[in-house]
């Protein structure tokens, strides 16, 4: 029987026929590795992912962390599902060896975690922003590997982020949690962090937080933020836990999906506890001083591709849910008029079922494409040969990284939407898993930077920065992918004559926003500018699936190339007006008045 989680099939062309992995292993970093590796990595977190993950999805759901004053107590399948994870090794399977990780490449981890997100994100929330947590450590905060990073791969300690506070949101500029340096080196931090998933839990030995705050005397705005390791339990240079640091839970934030993960306020230093004799959570400076945001952003892009892994396989798992359904639901008949003496039908033969299922495939597919590319590209930055090819790389997975957040979010989302609708009054119901789904997917829109947030990123700094760099280089990669097709002829060349004609169209745009030279009117429609750019990228990665897939017969193949196909009908015209808005510099939502409202 197919797992309705993901497609494995999907996963190997992906994997395989397309972006060649197994290429990946003539590189000294995973030279140890070949496809037998891979597979049975694959094959291990399907299986896990079904076993431990998928049977308490809905138990998490319906049975969220709760509070009592003093702990917090998660059902126990969620700490079972972990277990099996960190025996399996998982957390550390793109680490080096040297961290006694499998360096496996980070395209195949990605495939890997997708199958634990489509199957219960609620608990996969916990160890991914664990090896998020880790990774920046290894990166920025080397002296701190042995008594935190080592411990979080092993399944014994749990990671968070601490950036947003109640009164700042996502202006990190305005954060006041303060931290006041010792004289023994450390530093005791003050303030309220807010939206922090899995802060407060017993689900492992500790829980070390990364926490953002501002040394008191440094400069202002975001460049006076500083990075801060403080962990829930101090621990010994023998790396024994020791006291209780000053970090209490001051409640749960409950919200209306993912809400098997833990989500928290905490207080810094409120005085519940006194490590040391003296109030205030003991913290240790990661990095250099008033440098923390730019270290957290290696975390916070990690977690932006995450999310829209996530959101990729809620959207993938909802959309084989609703392909399940509409083969073994039946309703309505053949002919029109119909035959009442006529046997009914599966909805799947219904036009309208099809186009709901071909909308969701192209969402799921493309989505999965993409983020699966971005992490081919972190593979190709961690083993180029030279720093000129590792920085052209890093543009690319720049300007990139928006959209891999921000597109399958929103559409992914939509996949949801539909499978909903493809289940019918069924769809709305508990009983089903696609409600849940939906509820899940509704936050990865917000999560780590809003969609508002990602429009603003790509169009104010990804796409200017370096004088268009990033762009140039992802219009170099559009360029050879369109005159691949060309030379394949035939409707391949077709696609790409539309994907070249869009791709122009957006290019000169983007010009033209910035030529005004009024930067207020270029950025007002930036979330517009966003969805057109997705969905031109989107483009380009589903012709790049169709060349992978050209004149290889069978379902799969066919399958391939007619969601292509559906994309460049139904979606890349979308395109058009959008681009035609930008170019005209409108500014209806900048005349606005508050009081018109």
């Amino acid at each position: 029987m197919r797992s309705t989680l993901l497609s494995r099939r999907d996963l190997e062309f992906l994997l395989y026929e397309w972006l060649d992995v197994e290429a990946l292993t003539k590189r000294e970093r995973y030279a140890e590795h070949s496809r037998e590796t891979f597979d049975a990595v694959l094959e291990l977190s399907e299986q896990l992912a079904t076993k431990y993950f998928a049977p308490h999805n809905k138990l998490n759901d319906a049975n969220e962390p709760t509070f009592d004053g003093e702990r917090v107590t998660i059902i126990p399948e969620v700490g079972q599902a972990l277990a099996a994870f960190a025996k399996a090794g998982l957390p550390s399977a793109a680490m080096d060896y040297e961290l006694g990780g499998a360096q496996l490449p980070a395209t195949v981890a990605q495939a890997s975690y997708a199958w634990f997100q489509a199957a219960n994100p609620g608990t996969a929330g916990y160890p991914f922003l664990t090896v998020a947590n880790a990774n920046l450590l290894i990166a920025h905060g080397p002296e701190h590997v042995e008594k935190f990073v080592k411990p979080m791969l092993a399944g014994r300690f749990f990671g968070t982020m601490c950036l947003s506070e109640p009164q700042a949101g996502s202006s990190l500029a305005d954060i006041v949690t303060r931290a006041e340096p010792q004289d023994d080196g450390t530093y005791r931090l003050f303030g309220t962090k807010m939206w922090i998933s899995g802060g407060d839990h017993e689900l492992g030995e500790n829980i070390v937080h990364l926490v953002l705050a501002k040394i008191p005397g440094g400069p202002a705005g975001t460049k006076g933020i500083s990075l801060f390791v403080v962990p829930r339990f101090l621990v010994g240079d023998d790396g024994a836990i020791g006291e209780r640091n000053d970090v209490a839970l001051a409640g749960l934030n409950h919200k209306m999906g993912f809400r098997g993960t833990v989500n928290t306020v905490l207080n810094f230093g409120e005085g519940r506890w006194t490590p040391g004799g003296a109030p205030g959570a003991i913290g240790y400076l990661v990095g250099e001083p008033h440098r923390g945001l730019t270290y957290m952003f290696h975390m916070m892009n990690e977690a932006r591709i995450g999310v829209g892994l996530v959101a990729t396989a809620l959207g993938y798992t909802g959309y084989l849910e609703s392909l399940d359904y509409a083969r073994t639901r039946t309703q309505g008949r053949a002919k029109l008029p119909a035959d009442p003496s006529a046997p009914q039908r599966p909805i799947i033969e219904h036009a309208d079922v099809k186009r709901m299922l071909l909308a969701q495939k192209s969402y799921a597919e493309g989505a999965l494409a993409l983020v699966l590319y971005c992490a081919r590209l972190v593979d190709e930055q961690r083993t180029a040969e030279s720093d000129d090819d590792r920085r052209a790389i890093t543009l690319l997975l720049d300007i990139l990284t928006p959209i891999a957040k921000s597109w399958p979010s929103q559409w992914c989302l939509e996949a949801n939407s539909l499978a909903i609708q493809v289940l019918g009054g069924y769809g709305y119901t508990r009983e089903y898993n696609v409600e849940q789904h939906y509820r899940d997917n509704r936050l990865n829109p917000i999560h780590e930077g809003t969609h508002g947030i990602q429009g603003l990123d790509l169009l104010g700094r990804k796409v200017t920065q370096q004088g268009g760099a990033g762009l140039l280089a992802l219009g170099s990669r559009v360029d050879a992918t369109i005159a691949a097709a060309r030379a394949a002829g035939g409707e391949a060349a077709e696609l790409a004559t539309r994907l070249d004609a869009v791709w122009r169209r957006l290019v000169e745009v983007t010009a033209g926003l910035f030529a005004s030279g009024d930067i207020e009117a270029a950025l007002a429609n930036s979330s517009v500018y966003l969805e057109a750019f997705g969905h031109t990228v989107l483009a380009w990665i589903w012709l790049e699936q169709f060349l992978a897939a050209a004149d290889r017969p069978g379902d799969f193949y066919d399958g391939k190339r007619h969601a292509a196909r559906f994309f460049y009908r139904f979606e890349l015209p979308k395109t058009a007006p959008a681009l035609d808005l930008l170019a005209s510099l409108d500014t209806t939502t900048l005349q606005m008045r508050d009081a018109w409202f």
